[in-house]
């Protein structure tokens, strides 16, 4: 792992994030109001890959069969338990009795099967039928209350698979107006949403797990920029930062006793994205250049104040496959000038449009950055800032740029270089078979090492740049406590949280 040297700002941020004091006991009741950046696009977070909707919905709103702890681990959620046979080909998983969604209608193993039949279909409008591709057929036993899914070949990913937000279960009969209006078993149920403005759960009084939720309401609020967010928690008008804190702000926060910062493990990696279908681009060479002129380092300094983690390929150090590949192709712009002189573009003609997603401002920032260290070797970079719609359906969509920045806050989704027709337009066969070999892998240690095996593969082909990792940092009153101070998997998870006197 290349972590960064402690630099003396970095321990100053460090110390400022330890608590004062131990939790008190959790208490019931009042209202917490946390911040998001962007407006998503619906709430099914089955039917988009954005990581704002399961931020508000994944285990508050929509649960499915299994979930991610806030460590990270695989616990039980609408299945109590699950068991599996025949050498992986057989799965079958017990439900809880007595489960309601939030419309007063029973949990029943129709809705689960329905659910798992539209999301193995790549016809069904769902994101990821890849996850459950090796499904072949999905039976309900009303007798022992459980759905078995037996596969046509072991599937090592399933239990992870069926653990993400994309997994999530809701009334057979109200599939489609989840995007609007999502209708789950959680432990608060989606009250009201104003567009651009806010969210609104409420306690869900039916809920099967004794004891939770502590609060009577939580209030997403979307505020795109960071020094809006941060001056409505200083003022008290939020009471929690759950996404996209700046490392400056925590600085800020170290001198305020009514505040407190948080540093956790995150599975999100900056990565800047190239389209290797688009012109010079499609030249590996250039790519290469591309990477050997940014500094990362220099930029975890400028853009984080030292925190994060450069990293070399599509893993943070917070995955269990995570393997340091910095030094594939490390910062050396003599390299870049010579690899771009080869290319044909010696002579300064290189012109690449870079365009930066408007509400993320740690993406924006590292852009910048980039940006000048590209022109330094002599690449004419047009720079421009995009709304997140726009950013959202004709780049990440539509696949119609040159080059852009974001965070993949996704865990375990290298899996995304073998599809040809993802944004990136990467075409190369032979990930596809890896990953076949990584889903195939009879123990763990197996299909990590299909995994480390693609990751060398798309550094050598520097397919991206990946340029660091971040830590997970959370701002909050002094009186907020049992948020989650890791990110195993994108949500801002409110089950646990609750106000001190």
């Amino acid at each position: 792992m290349n972590r960064l040297l402690m630099s003396p700002i970095l321990l100053a941020v460090m110390a400022g994030l330890a608590f004062a004091q131990d939790a008190p006991e959790p208490v019931y009741g009042g209202e917490v109001a946390v911040s998001i950046t962007a407006d998503p696009p619906g709430w099914d977070p089955s039917a988009s890959t954005s990581q704002e909707i399961p931020r508000v919905v994944y285990h508050n709103v929509l649960e499915g069969l299994v979930r991610f702890d806030r460590e990270g681990a695989i616990v039980p959620a609408l299945a109590e338990r699950w068991e599996m046979t025949d050498g992986g080909l057989t799965w079958t998983f017990y439900l809880r009795s007595g489960v309601k969604f939030h419309d007063g209608t029973d949990l029943s193993l129709g809705d689960v099967v329905s659910k798992f039949e539209r999301a193995r279909n790549p016809d069904s409008g769902h994101t990821h039928p890849e996850y459950y591709a090796a499904i072949e057929t999905i039976t309900a036993d009303e007798a022992t209350n459980s759905v078995t899914f037996r596969l046509s070949t072991p599937s090592s990913s399933l239990l992870y698979n069926l653990a993400r937000p994309d997994s999530v279960i809701y009334p057979a009969d109200k599939a489609e107006t989840q995007r609007s209006q999502p209708i789950g078993t959680g432990p608060f149920r989606f009250v009201d949403y104003i567009e651009g403005s806010e969210v609104r759960l409420e306690r869900f009084e039916d809920y099967y797990l004794d004891g939770v939720p502590y609060l009577d309401a939580v209030t997403f609020r979307i505020i795109g920029d960071p020094n809006t967010r941060f001056a409505a928690l200083r003022a008290g008008d939020l009471d929690m930062i759950g996404v996209a804190l700046s490392p400056e702000q925590c600085i800020q926060i170290r001198g305020d006793a009514s505040l407190r910062c948080t540093e956790g493990t995150a599975t999100t990696e900056i990565t800047l994205a190239m389209n290797n279908s688009r012109g010079a681009l499609k030249d590996r060479r250039v790519r290469q250049a591309i990477t050997h002129a940014i500094d990362k380092n220099a930029i975890v300094e400028g853009a984080m104040f030292g925190l994060g983690t450069v990293i070399g390929t599509h893993m943070s150090p917070a995955e269990s496959y995570y393997i340091d590949l910095t030094e594939t192709y490390p910062y050396d712009p003599e390299r870049a000038r010579q690899l771009l002189e080869e290319a044909g573009y010696g002579d300064g003609s290189l012109t690449i449009s870079f365009e930066l997603p408007e509400p993320y401002n740690i993406e924006r920032r590292s852009g910048q950055v980039i940006a000048q260290q590209l022109a330094e070797v002599g690449i004419d970079v047009e720079l421009s800032v995009v709304e997140w719609g726009t950013w959202i359906q004709r780049i990440f969509l539509g696949g119609d740029y040159d080059m852009t920045i974001i965070g993949h806050s996704e865990p375990r989704d290298i899996n995304i270089y073998g599809n040809p027709d993802y944004y990136y337009k990467y075409d190369n066969p032979a990930i596809g078979e890896l990953l076949a070999a990584a889903e195939a892998a009879q123990d763990e240690a197996d299909q990590i090492a299909a995994y480390q095996t693609i990751a060398r593969i798309i550094a050598e082909d520097a397919v991206n740049v990946w340029v660091f990792s971040p830590p997970y940092l959370v701002a909050a009153a002094d009186d907020v406590y049992g948020f989650w101070q890791n990110q195993p998997t994108p949500s801002i998870n409110m089950t646990e949280v609750y106000r001190a006197p």
